[in-house]
């Protein structure tokens, strides 16, 4: 059965309900304490970073995303890197959420190819982000990204959380063109080819989003899931799960389950 809107809740529940999986190893790109990236899974294997979302704020951070690595690590045969960086509250924001994703993707050079790089909700956007700054080099799975901030903040999506990432109401029209993955450049196909996944009953990330960057992005590639909200496919053991960790092995060229 697909996941339906009105389990948005359970789907949300499900997710956070999940206990916290410790990484093998870690790596810091900086002094503070969220410029940190957990390591899963053996080195050597194809190397794969996801950046994780909750609106950009530090009341979310990494641990929620962590079944995820570990299950794209042991049932999937990845070397997941889940980065942290400061948020709003602490530390972050404009211009330190950006500067800690650029950093932590340089950081990870030395660590081994990035194939491919993936981001859910906030950390879609960020990912988006990165492509169109030319900071990923490899293909970016969005999945239920923040891929519009104007529109974002149009629709008042989390109580005003674009201009909190932002700096303030006062401060959205200079830096949108900055931030915004639908007023940068579109990344290069040849490059940072775009696959955006996003569920049609997502009440958090509404689809539109997806839907306005891809109509933008011809090059991106968008699936839509029906009957699906915002946090199954990011939660290990659901068929939308299933499908996005599909796109990161086959770009990662791994052979898994007749991928």
């Amino acid at each position: 059965m697909p996941e339906t809107a009105s389990a948005g809740g359970a789907e949300e529940a499900a997710l956070l309900g999940l206990a916290p999986v410790a990484p093998s190893a870690g790596e810091r790109y900086g002094p503070h304490p969220s410029q940190v990236i957990d390591l899963y899974g053996p080195p050597g294997a194809p190397l794969v970073a996801v950046l994780h979302g909750g609106f950009w704020r530090e009341a979310y951070d990494r641990a929620h995303l962590s079944p995820l690595a570990a299950e794209l690590a042991g049932g999937y045969g990845l070397r997941v890197a889940l980065v942290e960086y400061r948020r709003v509250g602490g530390g972050g924001g404009r211009p330190g959420t950006f500067d800690d994703v650029g950093t932590a993707l340089g950081h990870l050079r030395g660590v081994g190819e990035l194939r491919a790089l993936a981001g859910h909700s906030a950390g879609g956007h960020l990912a988006l982000w990165a492509a169109s700054r030319g900071l990923a080099r490899c293909p970016v799975v969005a999945v239920a990204p923040v891929a519009d901030l104007a529109r974002a903040h149009e629709l008042g999506l989390s109580g005003g959380a674009v201009a909190e990432l932002l700096g303030g109401e006062e401060h959205l029209a200079a830096r949108l063109p900055e931030a915004d993955p639908m007023l940068l450049p579109a990344p290069d196909p040849g490059v940072a080819p775009v696959v955006l996944l996003h569920g049609t009953e997502d009440a958090d990330v509404p689809v539109e989003l997806s839907r306005r960057y891809a109509a933008a992005r011809p090059a991106a590639r968008l699936t839509e899931l029906p009957g699906t909200g915002h946090y199954a496919p990011v939660t290990p053991g659901t068929a939308a799960f299933a499908l996005s960790a599909r796109e990161l092995v086959r770009y990662a060229g791994v052979r898994h389950l007749g991928v």
